[in-house]
């Protein structure tokens, strides 16, 4: 099925279609600042932001960046991830110092509260400025991308209610805190926060328990493409094995594959109805 040509600026809640919509916008903030404008107008969205900050060495990671973009109905921020090698690298360290997370709730990864700190102030700024009409205002990002958009929508949930996100959809996203700050993301977010995982995808299951978890919200995405809002154990493990063998020459490579932004595109979009 086609996917619909326009997003809906009126839209709430959880929806596929909303769902299919965040993750072009999650792939929109890999592309350069002129065709992020571009598609913003193309999308009806007539203001742009852009945050970005580079960083200097031994941080792992070149630089962070993000847009925000407004309508007189919906705003959108969008977090650009990084490449699954890159992040799968210093992920896996788990030497590193815990970073005190939002509102000093809990505890995050070092790697995200540098990357978090450094735009959060640029984004807070847009949506305070941009907010005029009581629009709607959503996070999104894959991959790295997906765990600052959590992590963002948390902050303002925790220091700046007023500019409180009104939904949060994460894709790929790795293991982002500690329980206690997932507690108060569970709480805090209830049914606006949306964590897709396509089957093999190798990212959510990095850092490495027990110090890193998960907020409880998850949508699979099987090894056949179907949305499941749950899926037991024993059944996650059996469709996880399904994904391996799909590909019978590089069955190591699937939790790369199933990483890519490309993928959870194409994979919503089959689930458009």
């Amino acid at each position: 099925m086609s996917a619909p040509s326009t997003i809906d600026h009126h839209a709430r809640g959880y929806s596929v279609r909303l769902a299919y919509w965040m993750a072009q916008a999650a792939a929109l903030a890999y592309q350069d600042e002129a065709a992020v404008e571009q598609t913003a107008r193309q999308w009806g969205f007539d203001e742009v932001r852009h945050h970005h900050t580079r960083f200097t060495p031994p941080f792992p990671l070149e630089d962070t960046q993000a847009y925000t973009i407004a309508s007189d109905h919906m705003i959108i921020t969008g977090f650009r991830g990084t490449e699954p090698a890159q992040i799968r690298d210093w992920l896996s360290d788990a030497t590193t110092p815990p970073w005190p997370g939002p509102g000093n709730t809990g505890y995050i990864h070092y790697g995200f509260g540098e990357a978090l700190d450094s735009v959060f102030p640029s984004v807070r700024d847009a949506l305070a400025e941009l907010r005029s009409n009581g629009q709607t205002v959503w996070f999104t990002g894959h991959s790295l991308g997906g765990a600052l958009a959590m992590l963002a929508g948390c902050r303002l949930y925790l220091e700046e209610p007023r500019l409180q996100a009104d939904g949060i959809y994460t894709y790929g996203q790795p293991r982002t805190c500690d329980r206690l700050l997932a507690a108060a993301c569970n709480k805090g977010f209830k049914d606006r926060l949306h964590r897709f995982v396509n089957n093999n995808d190798i990212v959510p299951q990095l850092p490495p328990e027990p110090a890193y978890t998960h907020v409880e919200t998850l949508r699979y995405i099987d090894s056949s493409g179907r949305i499941r809002s749950s899926m037991p154990l024993l059944g996650a493990l059996a469709d996880r094995a399904k994904g391996l063998t799909a590909d019978a020459l590089a069955p190591a490579g699937d939790g790369i594959r199933d990483h890519t932004i490309k993928q959870y595109v194409t994979a919503l979009q089959k689930n458009l109805t």
